[in-house]
């Protein structure tokens, strides 16, 4: 008995002092790489636009998501002298409708920013991008996984980077007709029908949204036989709003340069592995970018010439059985008196007429929890994308 007391009095010592010298680590964090230059995007060389964003680096101390760069002068220079600008706008995006590139010209991105520093990438070809062959899915346990397939019969390409922008239809959980009067205190006066009809507002009930996506995606087929590629890219959460009516998906593929490829896998690392003392700690991000006001200014970023390759495919949520998407709304019913309304239902949205007198008044209605499950708009848009079907 006493040397299992001893045991336990030891343990519980050994534990105690555990707890009592744990210390929060605070690594050094050199702010030398804060404040500079990130270039992303492609040239394209095949239809469509060619965009460009520019923004700069953060500390990791700093509290701003994302700095973008305004002002810039944005041009895309020939070998052959040709040129072409880039107009910007408010997101630090700089884009031309078309590039009209020559296949054995090589070409390069110029930069002069507002503060008068000139940067320039390196001279590079075009790189011809084989088209994509298919986009599957399959169904999992907790969503949908999304796959790419493609190829390249001259086993040429054999790096490849991929962006999407998804979209999909929402309805509202609830349909109204009803809405409330306010004084000029936001005090409820009246509640109304919408229209003098008695229709239901249906601009608020169907919406779309709209996203890019912001992880990179990259693949290889260098260690295969074939340059064959198929690789998840996407993951849809089980539940996720974006199945519950209409989901569409535009793949943009592109070919790049092993160099490329390397650049990227080292900024997929530094942006999505670090966190914990375990995990690979930021490497140098050295591209094809450079300061030519200042050499020895560093400059994230990699730009190359590639032609962009798209397919659209969509996913109704009849094809996802057992989905269980949930808006988390709910209805009440209240009486229309001013004094009920504002005991029970001044916090809600009105939805429809429940009980209507001999005149065809409102006796009582509902009202939904939140102005979400009414009108779709909030964190959306009612007009229908030109794709849509």
């Amino acid at each position: 008995m006493k040397t299992n007391f001893k045991i336990i009095i030891c343990c519980a010592t050994v534990m105690m002092l555990l707890v009592c010298c744990k210390q929060e680590y605070i690594p050094p964090i050199n702010e030398e790489n804060a404040n500079l230059l990130v270039v992303e995007g492609f040239l394209n060389s095949g239809q469509g636009p060619t965009i460009i964003r520019l923004s700069r680096s953060v500390g990791l101390s700093d509290t701003t998501q994302k700095k973008v760069e305004l002002g810039a002068n944005v041009n895309v220079e020939g070998e052959d002298g040709s040129n072409f600008t880039l107009a910007g706008n408010t997101n630090g995006e700089y884009s031309i409708a078309q590039l009209s590139l020559v296949n054995n010209v090589k070409y390069r991105l110029r930069i002069r920013t507002k503060d008068g520093k000139e940067y320039a990438s390196d001279f590079v070809p075009i790189k011809l991008t084989p088209p994509i062959d298919s986009i599957t899915w399959q169904r999992e346990s907790e969503g949908i996984r999304l796959y790419v397939n493609t190829h390249d019969p001259q086993n040429a390409t054999k790096y490849y980077q991929w962006e999407f922008e998804e979209t999909w239809e929402f309805r509202s959980a609830y349909y109204s007709s009803l809405k409330y009067v306010r004084d000029n205190t936001n005090k409820i006066i009246a509640l109304v029908f919408r229209y003098p009809d008695r229709n239901v507002d249906t601009t608020i009930t169907k919406c779309w949204k709209t996203l890019n996506s912001t992880s990179i995606i990259i693949g290889s087929s260098e260690n295969l036989a074939t340059d064959i590629i198929y690789l998840p890219f996407h993951f849809i959460e089980q539940g996720s709003e974006k199945l519950s009516v209409l989901y569409s998906i535009n793949l943009k593929q592109y070919a790049v340069s092993h160099e490329k490829y390397l650049f990227l896998q080292k900024m997929k690392k530094n942006t999505e592995q670090t966190g914990s003392l375990f995990d690979a700690q930021p490497s140098q991000l050295s591209g094809n970018i450079h300061c030519l006001t200042a050499p020895n200014e560093s400059v994230i970023g990699y730009i190359e010439i590639s032609q962009e390759k798209t397919q659209r495919i969509f996913i109704s949520h009849t094809q996802v059985s057992d989905w269980r998407f949930d808006q988390g709304c709910a209805q009440y019913e209240i009486d229309n008196h001013l004094d009920s309304i504002a005991k029970y239902g001044a916090e809600l949205t009105p939805t429809y007429p429940t009980v209507l007198d001999a005149a065809g008044g409102v006796v009582k209605f509902n009202g939904a929890s939140d102005v979400k499950c009414v009108d779709c708009r909030i964190g959306r848009t009612n007009q229908k994308p030109p794709f849509w079907p």
